[in-house]
Protein backbone atom coordinates (compact mmCIF):
# COMPACT_ATOMS: atom_id res chain seq x y z
CA UNK A 1 0.00 0.00 0.00
CA UNK A 2 3.01 1.98 0.82
CA UNK A 3 4.16 1.69 -2.77
CA UNK A 4 0.91 2.85 -3.93
CA UNK A 5 0.55 5.41 -1.95
CA UNK A 6 3.81 6.80 -2.88
CA UNK A 7 3.12 6.37 -6.76
CA UNK A 8 0.00 8.42 -6.41
CA UNK A 9 1.68 11.10 -5.02
CA UNK A 10 4.39 11.47 -7.05
CA UNK A 11 1.95 11.69 -10.15
CA UNK A 12 -0.23 14.07 -8.19
CA UNK A 13 2.51 16.40 -7.82
CA UNK A 14 3.48 15.70 -11.63
CA UNK A 15 0.39 17.03 -12.24
CA UNK A 16 0.22 19.76 -10.01
CA UNK A 17 3.11 21.06 -11.82
CA UNK A 18 1.93 20.94 -15.48
CA UNK A 19 0.57 24.72 -16.26
CA UNK A 20 -1.71 25.14 -19.22
CA UNK A 21 1.11 26.67 -21.05
CA UNK A 22 2.94 23.62 -21.26
CA UNK A 23 -0.19 21.82 -22.70
CA UNK A 24 -0.30 24.71 -25.52
CA UNK A 25 3.93 24.51 -26.45
CA UNK A 26 3.03 21.14 -27.01
CA UNK A 27 0.03 21.02 -29.11
CA UNK A 28 1.51 23.79 -31.24
CA UNK A 29 4.52 21.84 -31.98
CA UNK A 30 2.91 18.93 -32.55
CA UNK A 31 0.61 20.65 -34.73
CA UNK A 32 3.49 22.40 -36.71
CA UNK A 33 5.61 18.99 -37.10
CA UNK A 34 1.64 17.11 -38.26
CA UNK A 35 1.83 20.08 -41.11
CA UNK A 36 5.58 19.68 -41.99
CA UNK A 37 4.74 16.10 -42.58
CA UNK A 38 2.06 16.27 -44.85
CA UNK A 39 3.70 19.40 -47.00
CA UNK A 40 7.06 16.68 -47.49
CA UNK A 41 4.65 13.50 -48.11
CA UNK A 42 5.27 11.98 -51.01
CA UNK A 43 7.65 14.78 -52.52
CA UNK A 44 11.53 14.91 -52.89
CA UNK A 45 12.05 16.31 -49.65
CA UNK A 46 10.58 13.10 -47.81
CA UNK A 47 13.29 11.09 -49.07
CA UNK A 48 16.14 13.69 -47.48
CA UNK A 49 14.30 14.21 -44.49
CA UNK A 50 14.75 10.62 -44.08
CA UNK A 51 18.75 10.61 -44.80
CA UNK A 52 18.97 13.67 -41.98
CA UNK A 53 17.50 11.90 -39.76
CA UNK A 54 19.68 8.91 -40.11
CA UNK A 55 22.86 11.01 -39.82
CA UNK A 56 21.73 12.73 -37.15
CA UNK A 57 21.08 9.07 -35.14
CA UNK A 58 24.39 7.79 -36.20
CA UNK A 59 25.60 10.86 -35.28
CA UNK A 60 24.54 10.79 -31.76
CA UNK A 61 25.08 6.71 -31.53
CA UNK A 62 29.24 7.66 -32.39
CA UNK A 63 29.12 10.91 -29.98
CA UNK A 64 27.93 7.67 -27.16
CA UNK A 65 30.64 5.10 -28.44
CA UNK A 66 32.98 8.33 -28.25
CA UNK A 67 34.25 7.75 -32.03
CA UNK A 68 34.82 11.41 -32.24
CA UNK A 69 36.29 11.58 -35.80
CA UNK A 70 33.10 10.08 -37.15
CA UNK A 71 31.13 12.65 -34.95
CA UNK A 72 32.83 15.53 -36.16
CA UNK A 73 32.73 14.33 -40.07
CA UNK A 74 28.67 13.64 -39.52
CA UNK A 75 28.25 16.99 -37.70
CA UNK A 76 29.86 19.05 -40.22
CA UNK A 77 27.69 17.17 -43.20
CA UNK A 78 24.48 17.29 -40.98
CA UNK A 79 25.39 21.38 -40.71
CA UNK A 80 26.26 22.08 -44.33
CA UNK A 81 23.05 19.71 -45.31
CA UNK A 82 20.80 22.11 -43.70
CA UNK A 83 21.83 24.91 -45.99
CA UNK A 84 21.56 23.02 -48.87
CA UNK A 85 18.17 21.73 -47.66
CA UNK A 86 17.30 25.33 -48.14
CA UNK A 87 18.93 26.13 -51.63
CA UNK A 88 17.57 23.06 -53.00
CA UNK A 89 14.27 22.86 -52.30
CA UNK A 90 12.97 26.30 -51.91
CA UNK A 91 9.96 25.08 -54.20
CA UNK A 92 8.63 23.42 -51.71
CA UNK A 93 9.62 25.67 -48.96
CA UNK A 94 7.96 28.19 -51.06
CA UNK A 95 4.25 26.25 -51.92
CA UNK A 96 4.85 25.76 -48.09
CA UNK A 97 4.96 29.22 -46.93
CA UNK A 98 1.89 30.12 -49.79
CA UNK A 99 -0.06 27.37 -48.19
CA UNK A 100 0.52 29.06 -45.13
CA UNK A 101 -0.55 32.59 -46.47
CA UNK A 102 -3.86 31.05 -48.01
CA UNK A 103 -5.27 29.96 -44.84
CA UNK A 104 -8.73 30.86 -43.71
CA UNK A 105 -7.42 32.15 -40.61
CA UNK A 106 -5.49 35.07 -42.22
CA UNK A 107 -7.80 35.72 -45.16
CA UNK A 108 -10.99 37.81 -45.11
CA UNK A 109 -14.16 36.83 -46.91
CA UNK A 110 -14.64 38.39 -50.10
CA UNK A 111 -17.87 38.73 -51.75
CA UNK A 112 -17.50 40.43 -54.19
CA UNK A 113 -18.49 37.30 -56.39
CA UNK A 114 -21.93 36.25 -56.04
CA UNK A 115 -22.88 32.38 -56.34
CA UNK A 116 -24.88 33.33 -59.26
CA UNK A 117 -21.82 34.95 -61.33
CA UNK A 118 -19.91 31.45 -60.32
CA UNK A 119 -22.25 29.62 -61.66
CA UNK A 120 -22.38 31.62 -64.67
CA UNK A 121 -19.06 31.59 -65.22
CA UNK A 122 -18.61 27.60 -64.68
CA UNK A 123 -21.66 26.73 -67.34
CA UNK A 124 -19.36 28.66 -70.01
CA UNK A 125 -16.45 27.04 -69.40
CA UNK A 126 -17.69 23.86 -69.20
CA UNK A 127 -19.43 24.82 -72.72
CA UNK A 128 -16.74 25.91 -74.32
CA UNK A 129 -14.67 22.94 -73.11
CA UNK A 130 -17.45 20.39 -74.60
CA UNK A 131 -17.61 21.80 -77.55
CA UNK A 132 -13.52 22.36 -78.35
CA UNK A 133 -13.72 18.97 -76.98
CA UNK A 134 -15.41 17.66 -79.93
CA UNK A 135 -13.98 20.04 -82.82
CA UNK A 136 -10.51 18.97 -81.05
CA UNK A 137 -9.42 22.46 -80.31
CA UNK A 138 -6.78 22.72 -77.86
CA UNK A 139 -7.53 24.95 -74.98
CA UNK A 140 -5.76 26.32 -71.43
CA UNK A 141 -8.03 27.90 -68.91
CA UNK A 142 -6.70 28.85 -66.22
CA UNK A 143 -9.11 30.11 -62.74
CA UNK A 144 -7.06 31.56 -59.87
CA UNK A 145 -8.39 31.20 -56.62
CA UNK A 146 -6.79 32.48 -53.51
CA UNK A 147 -2.91 32.84 -54.53
CA UNK A 148 -2.42 35.63 -56.67
CA UNK A 149 -0.73 35.06 -60.26
CA UNK A 150 -1.05 39.07 -61.70
CA UNK A 151 3.16 37.75 -62.82
CA UNK A 152 1.51 35.43 -65.02
CA UNK A 153 -0.90 37.67 -66.59
CA UNK A 154 1.02 40.23 -67.10
CA UNK A 155 2.73 37.73 -69.81
CA UNK A 156 0.31 37.60 -71.72
CA UNK A 157 -2.82 40.20 -73.11
CA UNK A 158 -4.86 41.76 -70.88
CA UNK A 159 -8.74 41.39 -72.01
CA UNK A 160 -10.36 42.14 -69.00
CA UNK A 161 -13.90 40.64 -70.66
CA UNK A 162 -17.22 39.40 -69.46
CA UNK A 163 -16.51 35.59 -69.69
CA UNK A 164 -18.80 33.39 -72.61
CA UNK A 165 -18.63 30.23 -74.04
CA UNK A 166 -17.88 31.89 -77.66
CA UNK A 167 -15.00 34.11 -76.44
CA UNK A 168 -13.38 31.18 -75.28
CA UNK A 169 -14.13 29.38 -78.70
CA UNK A 170 -12.27 32.45 -80.72
CA UNK A 171 -9.37 32.73 -78.75
CA UNK A 172 -8.54 29.02 -78.99
CA UNK A 173 -9.32 28.90 -82.44
CA UNK A 174 -6.41 27.60 -84.23
CA UNK A 175 -5.86 30.69 -86.25
CA UNK A 176 -6.13 32.84 -83.86
CA UNK A 177 -2.65 34.84 -82.94
CA UNK A 178 -3.34 34.43 -78.68
CA UNK A 179 -4.60 30.32 -79.60
CA UNK A 180 -0.76 29.23 -77.81
CA UNK A 181 -0.67 30.61 -74.69
CA UNK A 182 -3.65 30.17 -71.36
CA UNK A 183 -6.12 32.31 -70.83
CA UNK A 184 -6.63 33.28 -66.99
CA UNK A 185 -9.60 34.27 -65.13
CA UNK A 186 -10.03 36.19 -62.02
CA UNK A 187 -12.99 37.06 -60.09
CA UNK A 188 -15.38 36.18 -62.86
CA UNK A 189 -13.37 38.47 -65.71
CA UNK A 190 -11.10 36.85 -68.17
CA UNK A 191 -8.38 39.35 -67.56
CA UNK A 192 -5.69 37.56 -69.93
CA UNK A 193 -4.98 35.54 -73.09
CA UNK A 194 -1.67 34.15 -74.59
CA UNK A 195 -0.34 33.69 -70.89
CA UNK A 196 2.89 31.88 -69.99
CA UNK A 197 2.92 29.00 -67.49
CA UNK A 198 5.81 27.15 -66.04
CA UNK A 199 6.51 23.88 -67.17
CA UNK A 200 6.51 21.48 -64.26
CA UNK A 201 9.81 19.69 -63.60
CA UNK A 202 7.90 16.69 -62.28
CA UNK A 203 9.66 13.85 -63.66
CA UNK A 204 7.14 11.21 -63.10
CA UNK A 205 4.59 13.14 -65.48
CA UNK A 206 3.56 10.68 -68.37
CA UNK A 207 5.41 10.95 -71.42
CA UNK A 208 2.18 10.74 -73.63
CA UNK A 209 1.40 14.00 -72.16
CA UNK A 210 1.99 17.42 -74.33
CA UNK A 211 2.68 21.02 -73.25
CA UNK A 212 -0.14 21.87 -72.73
CA UNK A 213 -0.70 19.51 -69.48
CA UNK A 214 2.70 19.96 -68.73
CA UNK A 215 2.11 23.74 -67.88
CA UNK A 216 -1.20 23.29 -66.01
CA UNK A 217 0.88 20.90 -63.94
CA UNK A 218 3.93 23.51 -63.40
CA UNK A 219 1.11 26.15 -62.99
CA UNK A 220 -0.58 24.11 -60.27
CA UNK A 221 2.49 23.22 -58.64
CA UNK A 222 3.52 26.92 -57.76
CA UNK A 223 -0.27 28.12 -56.83
CA UNK A 224 -3.54 26.66 -55.79
CA UNK A 225 -5.26 27.59 -59.52
CA UNK A 226 -7.54 25.36 -60.85
CA UNK A 227 -7.10 25.01 -64.65
CA UNK A 228 -9.32 23.02 -67.55
CA UNK A 229 -7.48 21.70 -70.46
CA UNK A 230 -8.75 20.29 -73.78
CA UNK A 231 -6.30 17.85 -75.69
CA UNK A 232 -5.96 19.30 -79.35
CA UNK A 233 -4.29 15.74 -80.48
CA UNK A 234 -7.26 13.52 -78.45
CA UNK A 235 -10.12 15.90 -77.64
CA UNK A 236 -9.56 15.13 -73.87
CA UNK A 237 -11.01 17.12 -71.45
CA UNK A 238 -8.15 17.17 -68.64
CA UNK A 239 -8.81 19.19 -64.89
CA UNK A 240 -5.76 20.13 -62.83
CA UNK A 241 -5.36 21.47 -59.83
CA UNK A 242 -3.09 21.07 -56.22
CA UNK A 243 -0.04 19.55 -58.80
CA UNK A 244 -2.68 16.74 -59.42
CA UNK A 245 -4.45 15.70 -63.20
CA UNK A 246 -7.77 14.45 -63.46
CA UNK A 247 -8.26 13.07 -67.04
CA UNK A 248 -10.84 12.11 -69.64
CA UNK A 249 -13.62 13.94 -67.91
CA UNK A 250 -16.95 14.53 -69.88
CA UNK A 251 -18.61 17.71 -69.18
CA UNK A 252 -20.86 17.06 -66.66
CA UNK A 253 -17.88 15.77 -64.45
CA UNK A 254 -15.97 18.78 -65.44
CA UNK A 255 -18.52 20.98 -64.06
CA UNK A 256 -19.64 18.87 -60.80
CA UNK A 257 -15.26 18.78 -60.06
CA UNK A 258 -15.53 22.87 -60.83
CA UNK A 259 -18.00 23.49 -58.17
CA UNK A 260 -17.03 21.55 -55.76
CA UNK A 261 -13.05 23.08 -55.82
CA UNK A 262 -14.14 26.79 -56.71
CA UNK A 263 -17.48 27.50 -54.27
CA UNK A 264 -16.35 28.20 -50.57
CA UNK A 265 -19.79 27.59 -49.99
CA UNK A 266 -21.42 24.31 -48.54
CA UNK A 267 -23.44 23.72 -51.57
CA UNK A 268 -23.92 25.50 -54.90
CA UNK A 269 -26.72 24.91 -57.84
CA UNK A 270 -24.97 24.28 -60.83
CA UNK A 271 -28.28 25.09 -63.13
CA UNK A 272 -28.99 26.56 -66.47
CA UNK A 273 -25.55 25.26 -68.21
CA UNK A 274 -25.65 22.90 -71.38
CA UNK A 275 -23.93 19.86 -71.01
CA UNK A 276 -22.24 19.79 -74.65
Amino acid sequence: MEFIQTIMTYILDLISEIRITYIIDILIIAFVFYKLLGFIKETRAEQLVKGFLIILIVSKLSEWAKLYAVNYILQSTFTIGLIALVILFQPEMRKALEHLGRSQIFMMTNRKNTLDDLNKSINEIVDAAGVMSRKKIGALIVIERTTGINDIIETGTVTDAQISADLLMNIFYPKSPLHDGAVVIKNNRLMAAGCLLPLSANKYISKELGTRHRAAMGMTESSDAMIVIVSEETGHISMAVEGKLQRFLDTKTLKELMITTLSQEKEIKAGGGKDA
